[in-house]
């Protein structure tokens, strides 16, 4: 599985499910989202992960289960027993991680099994990173999951399109791999350890413009087993998650039930057509709080938004807005899901060339 069509799922209504296995990392990144160490312990139950993926339909399975933590190679048995179990029902199975096993550029047998159990492997870098694991290291042990015959990308996180640093890393991965290593170039975000590193995110489009939100898309299961619809750390984080946004958590659920909720939910529908500003601006009088994810968390206080929605798109009309907004998403690439989310300027680097073209270079 290459990044370009994991990244192309991303906009799909319950195409995907993101797990977090753990919130322990051994790395202390300045930058990090989830506010990861190894100080902190928190982590779903593993036996209710295994019921949960286990109950994956042929029919109703995501097409991709991406994990995630913390540092989800820290529980490297439990990865290959979740990546085993998704397969099995026709999933294929990504896992990102921070690399701490590479300093000296290899992979232990452990870690390279849970890798060798995967449809496709990610790597952090960036320059908090760096700090901890040479660049080095990482592409040398990038190199022998290639030889594994593991696709493999980098996820790639700067201060912006100006960033010196991106394109220094981005030249030494060209000249390291050439295209075979695709990259997905994202910005730091004011969350976690990063909040005082960079300013505020901007508010986005004007209310008018309807601005689909991807994040919407797949479930997400939080270190606490609870179910959430959307993957902001700011939501993945927050107790009580607002109503909207909750799925249900894997201790009562199994995933025909958190799909249900997730594709029949009228208020997603409309955040996953139209984003949560255009929503709030059509059905409610006051204006919307600053801020993209800040006015869809206030949608949750707001009966007249959530009626509005339930009318418009609680039947076949909402079901078919859905599925036509992820289709054109969809048919515009993953690249331009990436200008619109990520780093515009190193959008393309998502999609490498086909193997017969790489081959010819």
């Amino acid at each position: 599985m290459e990044l370009a069509e994991l990244i192309g799922l991303r906009p799909v209504p319950c195409g995907g499910l993101l797990v977090g296995l753990t919130r322990r990392c051994p790395l202390s990144c300045a930058h990090c989202s989830t506010g990861s160490s190894l100080a902190v312990s928190e982590r779903p139950d593993p036996e209710r992960l295994l019921r949960f993926v286990g109950s994956f339909g042929p029919q109703d399975r995501p097409e991709v289960v991406m994990l995630t933590g913390g540092e989800p190679l820290l529980l490297p048995e439990l990865a290959a027993r979740l990546a085993g179990l998704a397969r099995a029902s026709g999933s294929r199975v990504a896992l990102l991680s921070g690399m701490f096993f590479a300093r000296d550029g290899r992979v232990p047998a452990r870690i390279m099994r849970a890798i060798t159990a995967l449809d496709h492997f990610s790597a952090s870098l960036d320059v908090h990173h760096e700090r901890e694991v040479p660049r080095a290291g990482v592409l040398r042990a990038l190199r022998a999951v290639l030889d594994a015959g593991i696709p493999a990308s980098i996820h790639l996180t700067g201060t912006g399109p100006d960033d010196p640093y991106l394109a220094d890393a981005v030249a030494d991965v060209r000249r390291a791999f050439g295209t075979r290593v695709p990259l997905l170039v994202n910005e730091i975000r004011p969350l976690g350890r990063a909040a005082g590193l960079v300013p505020a995110t901007p508010p986005g489009p004007d209310d008018s413009l309807p601005t689909p939100c991807a994040l919407a898309a797949w479930p997400v299961i939080a270190f606490d087993g609870t179910v959430a619809a959307c993957c902001n750390q700011w939501t993945v984080d927050r107790r009580p998650v607002p109503r909207h946004l909750l799925l249900g958590h894997i201790a009562d659920d199994d995933w025909p039930a958190v799909r249900e909720r997730s594709l029949g939910s009228p208020v997603l529908r409309m955040l996953r057509a139209v984003g949560p500003r255009r929503t709030h601006a059509r059905y409610a009088t006051a204006p919307a709080p600053a801020g993209y994810c800040r006015s869809c968390h206030a949608l949750a206080d707001l009966p007249d938004v959530l009626e509005g929605a339930a009318r418009d798109a609680g039947g076949r009309v909402g079901a078919l807005l859905d599925r036509l907004s992820a289709e054109e998403q969809r048919a515009a690439g993953p690249a331009a899901l990436v200008r619109r989310m990520g780093c515009a300027r190193y959008a393309h680097l998502v999609e490498s060339p086909p193997a017969e073209e790489r081959s010819r270079r």
